[in-house]
């Protein structure tokens, strides 16, 4: 079916070809490059796509998730959000336990995976060195989560950023998009929720393996901020 140039699904679309080509960060663009090429032994056989992930999931998204950045060998080998790597199988597994997934494993961008009112995003969009981008680097890459979050303010009511990084990073973009954030900007803390004008925003920590592996964020911890926050999205 085609669609007119103007729809929200084509507008979004558009936006994620324009991230996925994105050069600004040379120490980012050296780093996710040179990881494809050397590769890690696992994966020798695939072909990485070393390139800035853009956001997946439906242009009319009612809930946003909003995490740090790709992995070196998850998103910037698959070329998708949190796929291929542990943190993707937390985050997906959660999505599908509580019926927002159609399936709770994320390998590749080609595994089938459908996300049901949910997109998921980052305000760094390429693999930083270490899995930590500079404050630089992250001020840059705003202008994307900007644009983004502008394109699904039409149905977009309630968003989870996981850690204190994802943050410091989404709130000036919120405010950036048209949203009301207060004044002073609230600090970030797992399971605070904010009221934003016609948005819940909603803090977890992040599924990285040092907090899913200490037990510091635990399934049951996921799923009641990801239920929480689908419930103040409407999404059934």
């Amino acid at each position: 079916m085609n669609r007119p140039s103007h729809t929200p699904h084509t507008r979004l679309a558009h936006l994620d070809q324009r991230v996925s080509v994105c050069r600004a960060c040379p120490r980012l663009v050296a780093w996710r490059e040179d990881v494809a090429r050397t590769k890690r032994a696992a994966f020798a056989d695939w072909t990485y796509w070393g390139r800035p992930v853009p956001g997946f999931g439906p242009a009319d998204a009612r809930l946003l998730i909003i995490g740090l950045a790709p992995a070196a060998h998850g998103g910037n080998r698959t070329g998708r959000m949190f796929t291929g790597d542990r943190s993707g199988d937390v985050l997906y597994q959660a999505l599908y336990d509580i019926g927002l997934a159609s399936q709770p494993t994320s390998v590749s961008a080609d595994d089938g995976l459908e996300l049901y009112g949910v997109r998921v995003t980052a305000p760094v969009h390429c693999a930083p060195p270490a899995n930590k981008p500079t404050p630089a680097e992250r001020d840059t890459c705003r202008s994307w989560l900007v644009e983004e979050l502008t394109l699904l303010r039409p149905t977009l009511r309630a968003a989870v950023v996981l850690g204190a990084f994802g943050w410091q990073a989404a709130l000036p973009a919120f405010a950036a998009a048209g949203w009301t954030v207060p004044r002073p900007r609230p600090p970030f803390a797992h399971g605070t929720r904010v009221g934003l004008g016609g948005l819940e925003l909603f803090g977890c920590f992040h599924v990285s393996q040092r907090n899913t592996f200490t037990g510091r964020l635990t399934p049951e911890m996921l799923r009641d901020v990801l239920r929480t926050a689908a419930e103040a999205a409407g999404l059934g």
